[in-house]
């Protein structure tokens, strides 16, 4: 099956590639971000990333977490080498918002550390990550940051002809093999056409290769170059398609994405998980009326993952949501220039098997909001509301038999967010900016009616059904210089909560399936203060050369007690040098980690480390066909380093990936 699903892409890999052998220039980068903007505004006041074209070839990792952990702010749950979902600021689970196309991606990463993100990285043409609360159009689980992943499987614009990319990758530590072909096409005229997308990948990966180190066993430890059970198998498709007529368009997209990969924490366990999903979406724009803009999404999800081991399943966990978006943008009135929308959302899942640890629930989440822009001179304020309505149902024990879920029940929500913003411009290319915001979010499912064993934390993990909203209140501010080929960005912020629903040790023990004794750990909410602050920069030294650095640093404790937040990261540091010549461009860059010994009672101290990696990357162009071949060098040292926003029961087991070398070409036509 592997070899089937990757022949067709090397195939049209390698016939794209016969012809391409001269150089040009490198290609611009798209930089406008989408995520958080539906206004389009020139500038936003909250941080923002984005990564798009040679840049995201260059970035892109085997999971969504490791392709962003590079960017300032942004770290990875790292929980072996296939399941690794982004922190933001200190922030992770369901705190941080997973977007497909700004619509929900549904699948299990937010409820365990083992569960990956539903996404393949080698199909999206850009992701976006906003960092710092985006309730308000959002809802309340994106108070630490939003990471949208963007392609355009549906086509929101009209490409005649036949247009598309390939790609292959070989090496990394993993001994990648990996490969995908986008196709895009369409006929007509832009106010009357039609366009379609197709889309295919797969990638085979062997066992992460990793400095030696010691492994902990269930006899002491033993000696290891390799991270067990970490090898992994996906492959995914996608068909859509839209139509094209005066101001607007609608369309339509349905996707596949299927991996098998091992879990690590056990030595023959593995997770076999699927995600179908069809969206549509569109939008219409005039020129005259009260209304100027009305767009809309739609989407339905169905996920599946079953944990195997010994070749029987011990647990299945099933998702299946739907996701709708409705937004209204208005003709401007005395100045103000906004918007209203509603969104609704409803996720049903269940856990079947002996290692379930949470009951069959049903979410229903309503909201509506609204944002208003107004400009005087340089000055751009924003402001804007959220209210939401949750509803959490849990089946109880309708689908065990030994009474730990308890009789059903249902909580109601009433989350409202607000913030305030401004960016100001300076002379010289400086500007000011500032994020006021108070977000509310509604307690998951898992928190609320968790109980039981997960093996992931290697703890017992029990919900509070009397848990109220998680309240808190932010303040961002930044200051961006931008110049010809150079820039400055640094952000300080700071969030408080009156309510952060932590999952604490309560010094209780369970006997475990083997006979050990497992700690207690409940979901409770705390009083919490988390700070920061973002540094990162280029400066364009000549011609040829520019020098990159970047710094970040997160603090965070539960202020009644004082104890350190959670996987939070070390300050980290990179520094590098970029060179261009003609086709030609190199890059090396030093990454520093310093040693983590904030962490909690139940937590152990992470040494510090740095690693130096390089790359080399050559443009090509025949005729109408361009693509990029590039060289990746990574930890050149083969420096050991372990991450400290990973869960201490996979950290000892998994260690960041030893020296290796990888090779890839894409070509775009």
């Amino acid at each position: 099956m592997r070899s089937f699903a990757l022949a067709p892409i090397a195939a049209a890999c390698l016939f794209v590639l016969a012809s391409a052998a001269q150089a040009d220039t490198a290609e611009s980068l798209d930089k406008v971000v989408v995520t958080g903007n539906p206004l389009k505004s020139q500038v936003l006041a909250q941080p923002s990333d984005s990564l798009s074209g040679d840049q995201l070839v260059l970035n892109r990792a085997a999971n969504l977490g490791d392709t962003l952990q590079g960017l300032a702010g942004v770290s990875a749950t790292n929980f072996g080498p296939n399941a690794s979902r982004p922190s933001i600021r200190g922030l992770d689970g369901d705190r941080v918002r997973i977007l497909n196309n700004s619509g929900a991606s549904v699948d299990a990463s937010n409820l365990s550390f083992d569960h990956g993100v539903a996404i393949d990285p080698l199909v999206i043409d850009k992701v976006e990550v906003l960092r710092g609360a985006a309730a308000l159009l959002y809802g309340g689980n994106a108070v630490g940051g939003v990471v949208n992943t963007l392609d355009n499987r549906i086509p929101r614009t009209l490409i005649r002809g036949l247009s598309g990319a390939a790609e292959m990758r070989l090496g990394g530590p993993s001994n990648d093999r990996s490969g995908a072909v986008v196709l895009d096409g369409g006929a007509g005229r832009p106010n009357d056409g039609w366009g379609w997308h197709a889309d295919l990948s797969a990638r085979d990966a062997g066992d992460q290769r990793t400095p030696r180190f010691d492994s902990p066993t269930d006899d002491g430890t033993e000696s290891r170059t390799t991270v067990r059970n970490s090898a992994s198998h996906n492959h995914s498709a996608a068909l859509g398609g839209s139509v094209f007529f005066q101001g607007g368009y609608a369309g339509v997209s349905v996707d596949d994405f299927r991996t098998t990969y091992g879990t690590t924490v056990e030595d023959a366990a593995k997770i076999q998980m699927q995600r179908q999903r069809v969206a549509t979406a569109g939008e219409w724009n005039t020129e005259d009326g009260p209304v100027r803009r009305l767009s809309w999404q739609l989407s339905r999800n169905r996920y599946e993952h079953s944990e195997v081991e010994n070749g029987q399943v011990g647990t299945t966990f099933k998702s299946t949501g739907t996701d709708g978006r409705l937004e209204l943008t208005h003709a401007p009135v005395g100045g103000l220039h906004g918007l209203v929308g509603v969104q609704w959302e409803g996720l049903d899942f269940s856990a079947l098997g002996e290692e379930a640890f949470v009951p069959s629930t049903r979410t229903r989440n309503a909201g509506l909001f609204v944002l208003e822009q107004y400009r005087v001179g340089e000055l751009q304020l924003s402001a804007g509301a959220r209210h939401e309505q949750v509803r959490v149902n849990s089946s109880g024990d309708s689908d065990t038999s030994d009474g730990r879920f308890g009789m059903p029940q249902q909580r109601r929500f009433s989350p409202t967010s607000l913030a305030f913003s401004g960016v100001y411009g300076l002379a010289g290319g400086w500007s000011l900016s500032g994020n006021l915001n108070h977000t509310e979010r509604a307690p998951a499912y898992y928190e609320l009616f968790a109980n039981g064993l997960h093996l992931a934390t290697h703890a017992f993990e029990r919900g509070d059904a009397h848990l109220g909203l998680e309240r808190s209140r932010g303040a961002d501010f930044g200051v961006k210089w931008e110049g010809e080929r150079s820039h400055l960005h640094m952000n300080v912020y700071e969030t408080r909560f009156s309510n952060y629903i932590a999952l604490q040790a309560n010094g209780q023990t369970v006997t475990g399936p083997e006979g050990d004794d497992l700690p207690v750990y409940v979901f409770q909410g705390v009083p919490a203060r988390l700070r920061g602050v973002e540094l990162e920069g280029r400066w364009q030294a000549t011609g040829m050369f520019a020098v990159l650095a970047q710094f970040d640093a997160v603090r965070g404790e539960n202020t009644q007690t004082g104890e350190p937040l959670p996987r939070l990261a070390p300050r980290r540091a990179m520094l590098g040098l970029e060179a261009q010549q003609g086709p030609w461009s190199a890059r090396v860059e030093w990454r520093g980690a310093a040693r983590q010994d904030r962490v909690d009672a139940f937590d152990q101290p992470t040494a510090g480390y740095g690693t130096v990696n390089a790359s080399l990357a050559r443009q090509l162009k025949l005729g109408e066909l361009d693509g990029l071949w590039y060289l990746r060098l990574t930890n050149l040292g083969n420096k050991l380093a372990y991450n400290a926003t990973a869960v201490p029961t996979i950290r000892d087991l998994s260690p960041q990936p030893g020296r290796a070398v990888m090779t890839g070409v894409q070509v775009r036509f």
